[in-house]
């Protein structure tokens, strides 16, 4: 009875674990302990990755492909605060990436500098991004460093990082965001491991600030570009699988329950509301301006319904719709469209630039081309890397696996609901590190597992290391169409591997 008494309560059986946990074969990898040392690496991808896209970006000065678009609107951006609108333009998609193309403008002036040095920074943020996201999600900064390099060294994400169009910005903040959430799952896991009682129905775990970091980036996302919501949604269900995961780790007896109670009213503040208030909050020139697209339809129309919202809001709720109509409605023929089934395998890339009659001066045909590919014997390794991901998820229950996988359904299948839509191959560009950090995966089971003996390190390290020096003496071969270099016509050829590409 001596346990019994209020002085002797400390000694009572601990109700830490109500049961006894469970053996999870999903266990997220720790961290290695080289922390500046995966700074440090972190440092040099990036600089390198910023160096190589600045490098001749300014060539060619000419508008490209829907350069046509973002960089004027962008200057309008800067100077009345929202795009404007004459009747005739082409104004579909959200500000933020427009503003950022202005920062460019703002810095070096409207020229080919300045609306795409911005996206050489984006693309060289999303190599470092790539490369923490690697190290975090398999606990190994050298698949990190596979995944960063490989992206580094990709062509698309090369090319779509020299030229002033949005969807590099949509990948660097839908990498930025799912990066905050895997960072918070790693929190919490820790906190719920680390507590000294845990009891039957969890504990309050306070204020999330990586989560709702991963709110307003993935809102940011959002702000591009529409087709950051599928992240979004996709993602914040993940987080609450997670949520679970670390209540069941602890011995929780019902944790879905627990996820829900401790979880799920935080995850719609930080993955609901949060988002939606950093997508309003892009469309600040909008409201402040006079003449914005779309801004006086509630005035026009005061008997639609909702009188009682404001106006501002009613116009931009009817803009919203418009602009859906169109997305839905874009059927439309276009020489250089292709379906997501063919993305995988570089099917139809798109065609920047093709200046004609240049000639040398023996007289001989000069090529300078500019295409949108990605580096072949990458992107050729995408469907056996989804097919491993697919793998590892059933029979290793591995969570860096199904991260990525969740990132394809949200970036890649998506597209599938509508094939009737015209669309093309630079809509791979927020799923494209979730691609390429899966091919790192199959690099890592190259490699083999720690305890393995030292030969079958050594060989699968060199196995691995041999395929990256591949993909980037691919690259490197790729270089001049994916710059505008002069080729003579059987150069050019050389690089055309298959007939879709011209």
């Amino acid at each position: 009875m001596a346990v019994l008494a209020p002085e002797r309560v400390d000694a009572a059986p601990s109700l830490r674990r109500t049961r006894p946990p469970r053996p999870r074969r999903e266990v997220v990898p720790p961290l290695p302990a080289d922390r500046r040392t995966s700074w440090a690496i972190a440092a040099v991808l990036g600089l390198v990755a910023l160096a190589v896209r600045l490098w001749g970006i300014t060539y060619p000065k000419d508008l490209l492909f829907d350069e046509a678009y973002y960089p004027p609107q962008a200057d309008q951006l800067l100077t009345w605060g929202h795009e404007y609108n004459r009747g005739y333009s082409f104004i579909v998609h959200p500000p933020l990436g427009k503003w950022l193309i202005a920062a460019g403008e703002q810095l070096f002036g409207y020229n080919s500098l300045g609306w795409r040095f911005p996206s050489a920074v984006a693309g060289a943020v999303a190599v470092v991004l790539l490369f923490r996201l690697g190290r975090r999600l398999t606990g190994s900064t050298l698949v990190g460093l596979f995944a960063g390099v490989l992206l580094l060294v990709d062509g698309f994400q090369f090319t779509l990082s020299r030229i002033g169009l949005l969807d590099i910005f949509l990948q660097v903040l839908v990498l930025a965001a799912v990066s905050c959430l895997v960072v918070d799952r790693d929190v919490v896991r820790a906190r719920v491991r680390a507590a000294a009682e845990v009891g039957a129905g969890g504990f309050r775990l306070g204020p999330r600030g990586w989560r709702i970091a991963a709110g307003v980036l993935f809102g940011c996302a959002c702000a591009v570009k529409w087709s950051g919501v599928w992240f979004l949604a996709f993602f914040a269900v993940l987080s609450l699988f997670w949520d679970r995961a670390a209540w069941r780790e602890a011995g929780v007896p019902r944790p879905t329950r627990t996820a829900a109670r401790r979880g799920l009213p935080g995850a719609l503040w930080a993955l609901a509301v949060v988002p939606v208030l950093a997508y309003l909050a892009s469309f600040t020139g909008w409201f402040l301006g006079e003449t914005s697209q779309g801004k006086a339809w509630a005035q026009q129309n005061p008997d639609t319904a909702f009188p009682w919202v404001p106006d501002s809001l009613r116009s931009l709720w009817h803009e919203h719709a418009q602009w859906l109509e169109f997305h839905n409605g874009l059927s439309s023929p276009h020489p250089w469209e292709s379906g997501p089934w063919s993305w995988l395998v570089n099917g139809r890339p798109i065609l920047l630039w093709n200046p004609q009659g240049i000639v040398d001066a023996e007289g001989g045909q000069v090529v300078r081309y500019i295409l949108m590919v990605g580096t072949p014997t990458l992107w050729l390794a995408f469907a056996p890397a989804m097919l491993w991901l697919a793998w590892r998820v059933a029979a290793r229950r591995d969570p860096a696996a199904l991260t990525l996988a969740v990132g394809i359904a949200a970036g890649w299948l998506t597209w599938f609901i509508n094939l009737d839509r015209t669309m093309f191959i630079f809509y791979m560009a927020p799923v494209l590190p979730f691609f390429v950090l899966a091919v790192a995966l199959v690099l890592q089971d190259v490699v083999g597992p720690a305890g393995a003996s030292w030969l079958r390190r050594r060989a699968g390290l060199g196995a691995a290391c041999l395929y990256v020096a591949i993909v980037a003496g691919t690259f490197v071969f790729f270089w001049p169409v994916l710059t505008g270099e002069p080729l003579s016509n059987a150069e050019w050829v050389q690089r055309m591997w298959f007939p879709s590409w011209f």
